[in-house]
């Protein structure tokens, strides 16, 4: 059997049960654009006979209760996409209009608390559960929605990587014939000098487009990894760079043990080395007097070579620092942005780590590669 006090708060609320749900209903927030807007009123009504209900009720009881209207309500919110701001302020607008008339009881406060603590149970906890489940739905519709963009982005890339490489394979057939040429021209002509900027230019022609080869994965049809001397290498890409080295008057210091040996795709990490020096010498060109590349090769723990290529140039600002090595992230204005993005991704294969440090007067391209013979790459 209930307390008086409970008896004489129960009967206050059944008695003034519809004076206090039109007030409730005065004070609602309803959107015109809101499809559920009739049934607001009606949730109101389940609520407060659920309030009523904390008399006779447990707590389990309550819960299941309270979950049920709120998973209700919070799936409307969803579907009306409203703003959920209204939804609580509407929630508290009933706690506040029933304590308002809580003093026609004529009842101390004191004796209500415990009362009073049940229906503020009720009242919190059915926000607690309608909000979560509004906020998890939420969650679900944007997380569909960004698999959604990413699926389509993806299909596109793809479309566009199969259209660029056939385009590429197209292009490089000819490419391949002038080169010919040229040096058929080289033999019967030795005395034209412009034959060898010729030659150069087509060289550098052809390395861009092999950085788009190598973006569509169809390159890597046909070839074999290799053991290389990357000392060696190092030395061929610098005089293969040797024209750009001289224009520009950039002096290059070198420290890279002769017995440094990679196993893995030899004509790729030869790109990566070309395209990073060449960056350098590029952005040297037009910032320094005093132009200088360090080049330097090291064992780290008998288990991977660190090779470190910096250069003297400006400081690359942080916020180009974070994105550098995606596509299209260029501060050349013919840039394509995809030369960093390619040497990133060869590294990676090779299971290696390309990263890249920038200080006043510094910057630096530190490559990391493991020196197993056996790795599958």
């Amino acid at each position: 059997m209930l307390p008086i006090t409970q008896n004489r708060l129960l009967s206050f609320l059944t008695s003034e049960k519809e004076i206090l749900i039109a007030e409730w209903n005065e004070n609602l927030i309803v959107s015109e654009d809101d499809p559920y807007k009739q049934k607001i009123n009606k949730n109101a009504e389940e609520m407060y006979a659920i309030i009523i209900a904390v008399f006779t009720k447990t707590n389990e009881e309550l819960d299941e209760h309270l979950q049920k209207i709120a998973f209700t309500v919070g799936e409307e919110r969803v579907r009306s996409d409203i703003n959920i701001g209204d939804f609580v302020y509407n929630v508290n607008s009933g706690r506040s209009v029933i304590y308002k008339h809580l003093h026609k009881l004529n009842v101390e406060w004191e004796e209500l608390q415990g009362t009073i603590n049940r229906i503020n149970y009720c009242f919190d906890t059915f926000l607690y559960y309608a909000v979560s489940y509004y906020n998890e739905q939420k969650n679900k519709i944007i997380e569909e929605k960004n698999e959604f963009i990413d699926s389509t982005h993806k299909d596109r890339l793809t479309l566009l990587g199969q259209m660029t490489s056939s385009f590429i394979h197209e292009f490089r057939n000819p490419l391949t014939s002038i080169q010919g040429f040229i040096q058929l021209l080289k033999s019967d002509h030795p005395e034209m000098k412009y034959l060898d900027i010729i030659s150069s230019e087509l060289e550098q022609l052809n390395f861009r487009i092999s950085q788009f080869l190598l973006l569509s994965k169809k390159e890597l049809i046909g070839k074999e990894k290799n053991l290389f001397s990357l000392n060696k290498m190092i030395d061929e890409v610098l005089n293969f760079l040797y024209p750009s080295i001289l224009d520009t008057n950039v002096r290059i210091h070198k420290e890279v043990a002769d017995d440094m040996d990679l196993f893995g795709y030899a004509d790729e990490i030869r790109q990566v080395l070309i395209n990073i020096i060449f960056n350098a010498i590029d952005v040297l060109s037009q910032y320094r007097e005093d132009p200088k590349i360090e080049i330097k090769g090291f064992f780290v723990n008998d288990t991977h070579i660190k090779l470190e290529i910096a250069n003297n140039g400006p400081v690359i600002p942080d916020n180009l620092l974070k994105t550098i090595f995606e596509p299209f992230v260029t501060t050349k204005t013919l840039g394509t942005g995809l030369g960093l993005f390619v040497c990133r991704e060869i590294i990676e294969k090779h299971k290696g780590i390309l990263a890249c440090s920038s200080e006043p007067d510094k910057t630096s391209f530190i490559i990391l590669l493991p020196l197993t013979r056996n790795e599958n790459l």
